[in-house]
């Protein structure tokens, strides 16, 4: 542990004197503060991904190879998003998906290194092609500006996280828990969706495409919304957000691919 302290202390000194963060809303986030390497990022993320695949009970993930259709259909949507140029990690994170066969959760989440799992009962409640587009856009944002690891730090500390890095697994179990239920700030919510945005307006799909799924949830089609993209800011300050983006900076996608996108629904 005390190379540990070491490690952290001059990392600490390094990201300090590096980075900034974006405090207004209406600009693109601009990263922040964090005490861990992409490196680590990657190693928890590995950890974590193994410890949610080897959990089948709580994880019901859907085979890849008996599932062709349904993860090709998701991976070109994730194409898209890698190919716009604006992904910051787009060659240092894994960015891979997998589908968790669970109707009654309607979630998706990202553990650092670009580990994605999106539940099937999200995949049903969306409309079209361009909300789950916005979701895993929002999602791919809070992993490729490094959200969890600046969010887990205030959680478990820089010494139990780096430990986990670094192969120590007893908090393993802890940690991806947290994952799996993080509450991310207002200012981590708001630079994710902004985030999509970004992503999402160098592609064919509307970049408010995600705005969509705060629509239902204002006209009632749920009453009790995923707590990942429901909490704060309120749901209607974000379909406004969605919309003043992609406005701003002249988005023009219009494909929402509705048709397609309930094929892609009666796989499951």
């Amino acid at each position: 542990m005390k190379t540990i302290k070491l490690f952290s202390f001059g990392f600490v000194l390094t990201v300090l004197t590096s980075c900034g963060v974006s405090k207004d809303e209406n600009e693109a986030p601009k990263g922040g503060i964090n005490l861990f390497s992409i490196e680590q990022d990657k190693q928890l993320g590995h950890q974590v991904a193994a410890e949610i695949e080897n959990d089948l009970k709580n994880f019901p993930i859907l085979d890849s190879a008996s599932n062709v259709k349904a993860y090709k259909f998701i991976y070109d949507i994730r194409n898209k998003i890698l190919a716009t140029g604006k992904v910051i990690h787009k060659d240092e994170f894994v960015w891979r998906i997998r589908i968790i066969d669970n109707d009654s959760i309607q979630n998706a989440f990202c553990t650092p290194g670009g580990y994605i799992y999106i539940f099937t009962g999200i995949i049903k409640y969306l409309e079209d092609e361009s909300q789950l587009a916005g979701v895993m856009g929002h999602e791919m944002g809070h992993a490729d500006l490094r959200h969890s690891t600046r969010q887990m730090t205030k959680i478990f500390g820089v010494q139990i996280l780096l430990a986990v890095a670094l192969g120590d697994s007893s908090f393993l179990a802890d940690i991806t828990a947290a994952l799996i239920n993080l509450k991310f700030s207002r200012e981590h919510e708001t630079e994710a969706d902004r985030m999509s945005v970004e992503y999402l307006c160098q592609t064919d799909y509307p970049a408010d495409g995600a705005a969509g799924f705060f629509e239902k949830i204002e006209t009632g089609g749920n009453a009790s919304p995923p707590e990942f993209l429901s909490t704060h800011p309120s749901p209607v300050k974000r379909i406004e957000n969605y919309h003043k983006w992609a406005a701003a900076i002249g988005c023009v996608g219009k494909e929402q691919y509705k048709e397609r996108y309930e094929e892609f629904k009666r796989l499951f």
